[in-house]
């Protein structure tokens, strides 16, 4: 229980009615979640205005409210706090009510078109294998040191993003690595939260039906680089095209890191085949079962971080050749008969682009790849025909499926994808909307040195069809299908 006062902190208020020296219970977001005695913060989202549901909140026991607006009927006995903006101040109410835990862990959020959940993931068991309990907050799953918590948004709200660091600060955690999306950034979602590091790993086309401009998007993801303050670090990849943006406008003190071009700390790809990659560190060659040349990227940033919180050098090598795959990124599977099977998240064309790039190095892709790949439903529709004319283009056979169709028809979907195929191409591509008889069919076609790459659903393990998550995993069916 805590003083709305308390709450307030740092909070600016508009205007003010009703007393703010009452004890609260707890805090929400969601009027249907609201119990006796709490605080209920009325968020205007895209779809959803919660001062539509002040009343719903009222009525199950609320006792405050924060509002951008005042309603039209004010209830005697309730105190209503106008802000400027709910989304805003409910980071800072969250990050009040848990005892402002970020400023109690070193927080590093990870943020970047592709690249973020490997590379958080890298960092969480590599500072592990260093010693030290850590917390991971991610799109896959949350973590506090070896508690496993699940996980529905790749940057969840507010208020659970302060519970789950509370939670790793009375556990002891001296970290955290944090996923940043550019929705959570878009959404405040992480106002109020002390990040020690900020990581960039690379922007690409991605979100457009949300941002609606690349440019939106990329200055989204810069904002959480303006805001950083002086105390924090911002680490760069420097090879990427936005880098020097991405920068431009921060306090922070910058570190970079790349492989094409000159930075603070840069890798070298020895070898790059479908065993791992053999990568060189400050003179010293290690070898890991990470395959792909984005995996060495995402090590690298792993590396940084480490150095940059004084980790030995030869630690941080040792560890880092034994990080094992995380679920659903460049995940192997092989076959007796000689077939290799690959799960990835893959979802945006540039991520395509590059994990069939890591294919190519130890597979004639021309001769050999079979790519089985949807996309989601009710997201930027613009980036469907750029991956499409990928698959076509960079294999020996494409099938088109769909993904996470969500409300959308699966077949007005993959006839988005065929859009930048000509007429005469589109023969040769095979449209099988259930996504379980498209993989059937690419093993069925698969001979001895097929690669059949899966994208666009790595981890997951459900498909979302009209609003039912219907359970589905991509490496479980080609498991069973390649009798594994």
């Amino acid at each position: 229980m805590k003083s709305l006062k308390l709450l307030l902190e740092n909070v600016h208020i508009q205007s003010c009615v009703g007393s703010i020296d009452i004890s609260i219970t707890n805090i929400y977001d969601d009027s249907n979640k609201v119990v006796e005695g709490s605080l209920f913060v009325a968020i205007i989202g895209a779809n959803i205005d919660g001062h539509n549901f002040i009343k719903n909140a009222l009525d199950r026991g609320a006792i405050a409210v924060i509002c951008q607006y005042m309603p039209d009927n004010i209830h005697q006995g309730i105190t209503y706090v106008k802000v400027d903006n709910t989304s805003f101040s409910l980071g800072l109410i969250a990050s009040n009510f848990f005892n402002n835990p970020s400023f109690k862990i070193k927080l590093i959020g990870i943020t970047g078109t592709n690249g973020k959940t490997s590379t958080a993931y890298y960092l969480y068991l590599l500072f592990r294998k260093l010693n030290f309990k850590v917390g991971l907050i991610s799109t896959i799953e949350n973590k506090i040191h070896t508690k496993s918590y699940p996980s529905n948004l790749t940057t969840p709200n507010s208020i659970y993003i302060n519970k789950l660091l509370s939670l790793m600060v009375s556990e002891g955690c001296q970290f955290c690595f944090m996923e940043v999306s550019s929705h959570g950034i878009c959404q405040q979602r992480i106002s109020g939260l002390d990040f020690d590091v900020a990581v960039f790993t690379n922007i690409t086309r991605d979100h457009l039906d949300y941002h609606k401009s690349f440019e939106n998007y990329l200055n989204t993801k810069k904002s959480f680089f303006d805001h950083l303050s002086s105390n924090a670090t911002s680490i760069v990849n420097i090879d990427d095209q936005y880098a020097k943006t991405i920068m431009m406008d921060t306090q922070s003190k910058k570190l970079l890191y790349g492989i094409r071009n000159r930075a603070h700390h840069n890798t070298v790809i020895v070898e790059n085949t479908i065993d791992g990659l053999t990568l060189e560190f400050d003179g010293v060659e290690i070898t890991t079962k990470l395959a792909g040349n984005f995996n060495a990227y995402n090590l690298l940033a792993a590396y940084t971080v480490a150095l940059h919180f004084n980790q030995e050098k030869k630690l941080i090598q040792k560890h880092l050749s034994s990080i094992q795959q995380i679920p659903g990124r460049f995940n192997l599977l092989r076959s007796k008969g000689g077939v290799i099977g690959i799960i990835d998240y893959a979802h945006t064309p540039d991520a395509l682009q590059k994990v069939i790039a890591s294919i190519s190095s130890f597979c004639n892709i021309k001769n050999d790849l079979i790519v089985v790949i949807g996309c989601g439903g009710n997201r930027d529709q613009g980036k469907r025909s750029l991956m499409g004319k990928i698959a076509y283009e960079e294999s020996n056979m494409s099938i088109f499926t769909s993904d996470n169709p969500r409300y959308e028809d699966p077949n007005k979907i993959i006839n988005d994808m065929l859009k930048d195929v000509s007429d005469e191409d589109k023969k040769d591509i095979q449209l099988i909307p259930n996504r379980e008889d498209a993989i059937c069919l690419a093993v069925k076609y698969a001979s001895k040195g097929s690669v059949i790459l899966l994208a666009g659903k790595g981890h997951e393990k459900f498909q979302d069809i009209n609003g039912v998550k219907t359970p589905f995993n991509d490496f479980k069916i080609l498991k069973k299908l390649l009798k594994i």
